[in-house]
């Protein structure tokens, strides 16, 4: 659209928690590349607990916009049992091992109360539920909330704040912290094959130096080194690990990267000539009426893919982005999503429109654009989650550094970093920055103590 920028986030889209323990929102202000509303004090100190708070409506399969005490009724329940999974944190016993089959077993206690004793109204909120439990999939970036661990699901701490967005985009914060390094020292489409560790590589007829570590990239060039932080995705790990490092990594750290979860969760953008919505809606959420957190979803992915998305965000604001609706999915439905063309999505994202606006001559919106995590080699999906049959405890395996002896003459040869190494921030952009923070120290304290080269 004329008018608009055109941007739109493929990946990371808010800074979560935008207070001043957030590293992220820190530089970002220092940088002065954020709104005047992020600097409020008293958007710093609201608590978000992780869902930005956006005045929403909700359509439902029937073609009707839902009450809004009805829907607010059935969030707060949700909430309320959400915020009790914290109490399992240490806990010796646990009534069940994951989070979705505790959320299930409270609903089921509840189902007697829900609706004031109206059945209409009672399935109506069981609908809600179920679709709490889609947008808390998307969060978790889980196919469902039964393969994530009740134990350590309290461990992640969600920081103050009301999530905010950059105006120029989140890479703008990259390109600034690039922007203070010499040129050309950030190589970019560089794909490496191989890193080889615990080795004696040396530079070509330099008989005086020794290396333990050969970064080998796809296109045959070679770097030597004596650390190398790692920071690709465990997604990318869980598939190559065998291979991508040799000697493979220790048998502890290859079953933290098995045992760890890590899932898909994408992106559907909408554009259109005008919006269907009232300017002051920023949030259109979806339930299907069919639905109960309470039953098993269909596996029929071909037919009932699109039932797997939570709803829309308008991006704000319009001057900026045009009319766009921004879809969230996650999930088997979410990676089947990725095998579909752009007109096919199309289509399927009119009809739901039509469906749950009760409009079929709703104009079908003029482009569309997604992302594919799960597709993208280099990720193989979105972020990490603490499985069933996991704890924070392998978060930290992951992030120990190699070799593991701490006497071995050549120490911190490979170090790890990424959201899936940071124990309390996980699948998010601060804990990511955080962990490579706490790398490059592990090897300025290592230089410190070693004295001048």
């Amino acid at each position: 659209l004329p008018t608009a920028s055109g941007l739109v986030e493929m990946g990371a889209h808010w800074i979560h928690g935008p207070s001043p323990g957030n590293p992220i929102f820190r530089l970002a202000t220092q940088y002065g590349l954020l709104g005047p509303e992020a600097a409020l004090e008293e958007n710093q100190q609201a608590e978000a607990g992780g869902h930005p708070p956006l005045p929403s409506v909700t359509y439902s399969s029937s073609g009707r916009m839902l009450s809004p005490e009805v829907v607010s009724e059935a969030h707060d329940l949700f909430d309320t049992l959400l915020a009790s999974t914290r109490a399992f944190r240490g806990a010796e016993e646990l009534p069940v091992p994951s989070v979705g089959q505790y959320l299930r077993m409270e609903i089921t206690r509840r189902v007697p109360n829900l609706g004031g004793g109206k059945e209409d109204t009672r399935r109506l909120q069981l609908a809600v539920l179920a679709a709490c439990l889609k947008l808390e999939c998307c969060i978790s970036g889980t196919h469902s909330m039964d393969l994530v661990a009740l134990e350590p699901f309290g461990e992640y701490i969600s920081l103050p704040g009301l999530d905010c967005t950059f105006p120029g985009g989140y890479s703008s914060l990259p390109d600034r912290m690039l922007s203070a390094l010499p040129e050309g020292i950030v190589l970019l489409n560089k794909a490496v094959r191989t890193i080889r560790w615990r080795g004696s590589f040396r530079e070509e007829g330099d008989k005086a130096r020794d290396f333990p570590v050969r970064v080998e990239c796809e296109d045959g060039d070679a770097f030597l080194a004596d650390h190398v932080i790692v920071t690709v995705p465990l997604g990318f790990l869980k598939e190559r690990h065998q291979h991508f490092f040799q000697p493979p990594l220790p048998e502890r750290k290859a079953e933290a990267i098995r045992c760890l979860g890590f899932g898909t969760n994408n992106k559907i953008f909408l554009e259109f000539e005008q919006p269907f919505w009232e300017p002051q809606q920023q949030l259109l959420e979806a339930v299907w009426e069919d639905e109960s957190p309470l039953e098993e979803p269909s596996a029929d992915l071909e037919a009932n893919w699109f039932k797997k998305l939570i709803g829309f965000v308008v991006l704000q604001p319009p001057e900026q982005h045009g009319h766009v609706l921004c879809g969230f999915i996650a999930g088997k439905e979410s990676e089947y999503m990725e095998t579909l063309s752009d007109t096919e999505i199309l289509s399927t994202m009119t009809r739901v429109l039509h469906t749950l606006t009760g409009n079929p001559r709703l104009p079908a919106p003029r482009s569309v654009l997604r992302s594919r995590w799960h597709s993208a080699p280099y990720t193989r999906g979105s972020y990490s989650y603490v499985a069933v049959g996991s704890s924070g405890d392998d978060i930290d395996v992951l992030a120990q550094p190699l070799p593991e002896d701490p006497e071995d003459p050549r120490p911190l040869q490979l170090l790890f970093a990424g959201e899936a190494t940071h124990r309390t921030f996980y699948s998010t952009t601060h804990g990511a920055l955080l962990s490579g923070w706490r790398e490059a120290e592990r090897l300025n304290q290592l230089f410190e103590a070693s004295g001048p080269a």
